[in-house]
């Protein structure tokens, strides 16, 4: 059996960052949000956070350093080099965690300076993959509920089965879809979501 997405608030009343409200758990996800959860545990007070772009990957990490006092570095295998060693020794000496998000992780990214090199090399690394079928229609039903938009259940079913499984297609689809709706002043159901979802070719004619 599937496990259904957790629409949940972030673990432990969380403060909530830029507005956001809630962390969507699910298998994709589930091994990142435990392991922020079990941060006293780590080997080293640092981690590397991987995942797609639009996974709720900066999410996540700003959210626990805000409640645990630690420090966020974003981007970081473009980041300054000095500085996220620097930043990384200060994690170890003060106890307060360093949580570096980013596209690549050891081995393919492997920075010149080579004691950062080593540090990174002890660093656990944790990925949020690509959205399984429950987050991914999860995500789409909170993205038309940010738009004050209520979509029938057959509709999210649709959606979730005939789009492309990534976090960046479920946002703008339902951008399309409203923009769609509102041009032809139609009632957000199954045949106005596909002839939009159709229109903007995120999906073919004939699905």
């Amino acid at each position: 059996m599937k496990r259904a997405a957790d629409q949940i608030a972030l673990p432990l009343d969380w403060p909530q960052t830029d507005g956001e409200a809630r962390f969507i758990v699910s298998e994709a996800n589930r091994e990142a949000f435990e392991h922020f959860r079990s941060w006293a545990m780590w080997p080293v007070k640092a981690a590397i956070l991987t995942g797609p772009r639009r996974s709720g990957r900066s999410l996540l990490a700003r959210n626990f350093v805000e409640r645990v006092g630690g420090r966020l570095v974003d981007r970081a295998d473009a980041h300054d080099e000095e500085e996220i060693f620097h930043a990384w020794n200060e994690a170890q000496e003060s106890g307060r965690p360093l949580v570096m998000v980013s596209d690549l992780v050891p081995p393919s990214w492997s920075p010149a300076l080579p004691d950062l090199r080593t540090r990174l090399a002890v660093t656990p690394v944790v990925g949020i993959r690509q959205p399984d079928d429950a987050l991914f229609e999860a995500l789409i039903e909170l993205f038309f509920a940010d738009r004050g938009l209520h979509a029938p259940r057959e509709a999210l079913r649709f959606m979730s089965v005939r789009l492309a499984r990534e976090y960046w297609n479920a946002e703008r689809a339902v951008e399309e879809i409203d923009r769609f709706a509102i041009a032809e002043r139609a009632r957000l159901s199954l045949p106005t979501v596909r002839c939009a979802l159709a229109e903007a070719r995120l999906i073919g004619d004939s699905a």
